[in-house]
């Protein structure tokens, strides 16, 4: 069973920087793509980023390239968001996930099988 904990969400000021956590139960960095997702209230869940299954390649969304960074620890079973440059817009519960979506469908959070509770992000402007 892949368990997922997300943490080192909280409340910034726009311009400042967040740094999260998700720790992974078990080696499953292999198995799995891994990602960031992201739901504000009213909205639908919205990809962040993500690592290849074989974490070759990293994949960012357009809203935050630049800004956002994905890496992670293989020794500790970990990977993190590092944010940037945080706005207002980026506002929101984060959600680490893993599952095996096949190339463009990298994007789609109903692709992936296991989640994180999540952690609340707030940018006051």
């Amino acid at each position: 069973q892949v368990q997922l904990a997300e943490s080192g969400g909280g409340l910034v000021q726009a311009g400042g920087s967040l740094k999260l956590s998700c720790a992974a139960s078990g080696r499953i960095f292999s198995m799995y793509t891994m990602g960031w997702f992201r739901q504000a209230p009213g909205k639908e869940r919205e990809f962040v980023a993500a690592f290849s299954r074989n974490g070759g390649f990293t994949y960012h969304a357009d809203s935050v390239k630049g800004r956002f960074t994905i890496s992670r620890d293989n020794a500790k079973n970990t990977q993190y968001l590092q944010m940037n440059s945080l706005k207002p817009e980026d506002t929101a519960v984060y959600y680490c996930a893993a599952g095996q979506p096949t190339g463009r469908e990298i994007v789609k959070a109903t692709e992936y099988d296991y989640w994180g509770q999540g952690t609340q992000v707030t940018v006051s402007s």
